[in-house]
């Protein structure tokens, strides 16, 4: 037996969710955004420094690590944005709009909604 929620049940829990996943996109990005700002400036902090190209390297590495790192998860975030979208045809609200900025795009979630998979319940 597959429990489902009541239409707004489901419509509410979808808005909250709809929320969290736009406030952590924007939080990933302005993340990627300031790190990415923070490696930039320090070869030119070096230079202005008039310092050899040894002394923070290790520093620039590590902020380098930190931005494939934040990379990365927005890759993630992007995957979780794809299959909310397709959680969100699975309970019948694909017809709803959550001031969703077409991520992902709608080519891309027509692709992978005919291969939507049912859940159930097993013992």
């Amino acid at each position: 037996m597959i429990a489902t929620l009541p239409v707004s049940g489901t419509r509410l829990a979808a808005n909250e969710l709809a929320a969290k996943l736009v406030s952590a996109e924007a939080a990933i990005d302005a993340a990627v955004a300031a790190v990415a700002s923070l490696t930039a400036a320090m070869p030119l902090a070096s230079q202005q420094a008039n310092v050899g190209m040894h002394v923070g390297h290790e520093a620039l590495m590590h902020a380098m690590e930190s931005c494939s790192a934040l990379v990365k998860a927005r890759t993630n975030i992007i995957r979780s944005h794809k299959a909310l979208a397709i959680a969100q045809h699975e309970v019948g609200l694909g017809a709803v709009g959550f001031n969703d900025t077409n991520c992902p795009p709608s080519a891309e979630l027509a692709e992978t909604t005919p291969q939507v998979r049912h859940l159930a319940a097993v013992a």
